[in-house]
């Protein structure tokens, strides 16, 4: 399987509104060994730009956003360290 479409844990976050998905995704990666990934499923329409901000501040790597619909799979790889701060 390509690492790219390999997910380590799925967090269904599907009906939630901004900011819920990328504050129950960050809970999650904190949890999380550094170098696995999460995908999160949202049909946010913010979503694509929350995550893309999130990722950048807080040091994962947003590895892709696929849209199908109004469905948005977005995958993160948890970054090596300790999560900073909110």
């Amino acid at each position: 399987m390509n690492a790219i479409n390999h997910a380590d844990e799925i967090l269904d976050a599907l009906g939630m509104q901004c900011p819920e998905p990328v504050l129950h995704a960050r809970n999650r990666l904190a949890d999380m060994a550094p170098g696995r990934v999460l995908e999160v499923l949202v049909d946010d329409p913010l979503a694509e730009l929350d995550f893309t901000v999130f990722c950048r501040r807080a040091g994962h790597e947003l590895l892709e956003i696929v849209r199908r619909d109004e469905v948005r799979r977005i995958r993160i790889r948890r970054r090596q360290g300790r999560q900073p701060a909110p």
